[in-house]
């Protein structure tokens, strides 16, 4: 069974899906460019904007780390805020269920992820919930649904497609939420995956969080398509485009995707043209002024999404001021170095839980090899 492209989600809302440019509210200069929604007030918008602030500057408190030796490996969300903030306050966290891709710890804290637990990843310290498992930025988070990062570009597109089947089957409320980015789009595992979905009509939200670079190659050298959103025609699915950059209309067109998914019409795609204006990872971190210009990043710097809000609220006579701001964000600054000393002082797991969490009754190959490791273990501390 497959549903039908959409063609008016919410008729009060006046979103529609296919639209030739980004869904915009807020302009690049702060101003509305159409009239907000009631919901976005003054002290509605501070709220997001810390939230914002807050996953800004925890990423440049990370990089720090990173410098320091502490941990291996990160991947930077900055300037992307808008996109993630949003699409957290589009859905129901602990309810719905999130299949990540690797820049979307910004998604995570704004569903409710604790920082602790975030650092306890990246330091694979005892704390860490995978128990030093996975390789650094690659976190789960049971209580948010927040299935593990994956490095493989797509994978988690066919499994999201499952788990949005099985909700179907089951006659639940919830739905899915899958993110990639661009590059993500000329993998088989998405088509795939999409393609089930549409098929299947299920409950699954995709988001293209579209920066417009995949690692050193930029969207034309991904698609001859005019956008990713429209290929969400090929799939029988409606496909929203949106200013990745404008938390409004992110939460606006988010929710009115996610609540149309939710009413059991299938499977919806979201395209949010956004921008990241650090390095791929660490890996290109030196790589990547030769494959885009100084003018381009310094182009969709100012266009940075945390800024939009603040001149909004300028223009709504609500600004934050500069002292204001410096204090937010000397204290997410004290709460991220607070964090990595608790996690720190936790220490690195033992290892022996390489041995458990995955047979209930230890096959006998393994235990011998867990003897020997403790005589190991036991003769280096004689």
């Amino acid at each position: 069974m497959t549903t039908s492209p959409l063609v008016e989600p919410f008729p009060e809302t006046g979103i529609q899906p296919f639209t030739k440019e980004p869904i915009r509210y807020v302009g690049e200069d702060g101003l509305p460019v159409q009239n907000l929604p009631a919901a976005y007030t003054p002290e509605r918008l501070r709220e997001l904007h810390a939230v914002m602030l807050r996953a800004r500057e925890f990423d440049r408190k990370l990089i720090t780390l990173l410098r320091q030796g502490r941990t291996t490996f990160y991947a930077q969300s900055s300037g992307m805020e808008a996109t993630q903030v949003g699409l957290a306050h589009s859905i129901r966290p602990g309810h719905d269920w999130v299949w990540p891709y690797y820049r979307d710890h910004t998604l995570a804290l704004a569903l409710g992820v604790p920082m602790f637990e975030l650092i306890s990843q990246v330091l694979g310290s005892n704390s860490d919930p995978s128990r030093g498992r996975q390789m650094p930025h690659h976190f789960a988070a049971r209580k948010q649904h927040f299935v593990s990062i994956s490095s493989s570009i797509a994978n988690q597109v066919p499994p999201a497609t499952g788990t949005a089947m099985a909700q179907k089957y089951l006659g639940t409320d919830e739905i899915t939420v899958c993110t990639f980015g661009d590059g993500a789009t000329s993998e088989g595992d998405w088509h795939a995956g999409m393609n089930m979905a549409g098929a299947m009509a299920a409950p699954c939200l995709f988001v293209c969080e579209n920066n417009q670079w995949a690692i050193s190659t930029n969207l034309s050298g991904q698609t001859a398509s005019e956008n990713i959103h429209i290929k969400a025609k090929a799939y029988g699915m409606p496909g929203f485009y949106v200013d990745g950059n404008d938390i409004v209309a992110v939460m606006e067109v988010g929710r009115t995707a996610a609540e149309w998914v939710r009413a059991g019409n299938g499977p919806a795609l979201v395209e949010c043209l956004t921008y990241r204006v650090g390095s791929h990872s660490n890996a290109d971190a030196d790589a990547e002024k030769h494959y885009r210009t100084r003018e381009e990043v310094q182009e969709w710097l100012g266009r940075d999404p945390v800024v939009r809000v603040e001149k909004l609220l300028e223009h709504l006579g609500h600004p934050i001021e500069s002292e204001e701001r410096a204090n937010m964000i000397s204290a997410v600054h004290r709460e991220v170095d607070e964090q990595v000393i608790r996690a720190e002082a936790t220490g690195q797991p033992d290892w022996r839980i390489m041995f458990e969490d995955v047979y209930a009754d230890l096959p006998a190959h393994l235990r011998e090899e867990a003897a020997m490791l403790r005589a190991e273990q036991e003769g280096e501390r004689k």
